[in-house]
């Protein structure tokens, strides 16, 4: 009995990492050519402030809703430090977008300009520089 126990145990627990890897190769999968990366920088300095907590769970998703179909799906980036340990992060954080169409994504923004501006307060004090990208090339490291 244990034997079959053991063998049971194994399986689920190689069934649960295959699962696992396959949903991270599906999410990796989401960026390719031909998409755009919209890239939301928050420059660093004295007297910047930004509230994380807020920008994660309220700021980008509503965004995100605002963007519908378009979108791909988004990340968020904490600055840490810069070049190297000691240095200052140049960025408090940096968001993207991941969308398929700029033009849908533009459109979705100048509908929705007031309420994404106006939200700006609840988080930051920091102007925003944007970078919108077509993403050329996309590769992985194959170990």
């Amino acid at each position: 009995m244990p034997a079959k126990m053991n063998f049971f145990l194994l399986i689920f627990v190689l069934m649960a990492m295959i699962s696992c890897k396959t949903s991270q190769l599906k999410n990796a999968a989401a960026t390719e050519t031909g998409t755009f990366k919209v890239a939301i920088f928050y420059p660093n300095g004295d007297d910047k402030t930004f509230d994380m907590d807020y920008y994660e769970k309220k700021h980008m998703p509503m965004v995100a809703g605002l963007l519908g179909n378009n979108l791909k799906f988004y990340e968020i980036n904490k600055g840490l430090t810069g070049r190297t340990p000691n240095d200052k992060a140049p960025f408090v954080a940096i968001g993207y977008f991941y969308v398929t169409d700029v033009a849908e994504y533009n459109k979705a923004v100048a509908q929705n300009r007031d309420a994404i501006v106006s939200d700006f307060k609840n988080y930051t004090n920091i102007q925003p520089v944007i970078q919108i990208s077509e993403i050329k090339q996309v590769g992985y490291n194959h170990k």
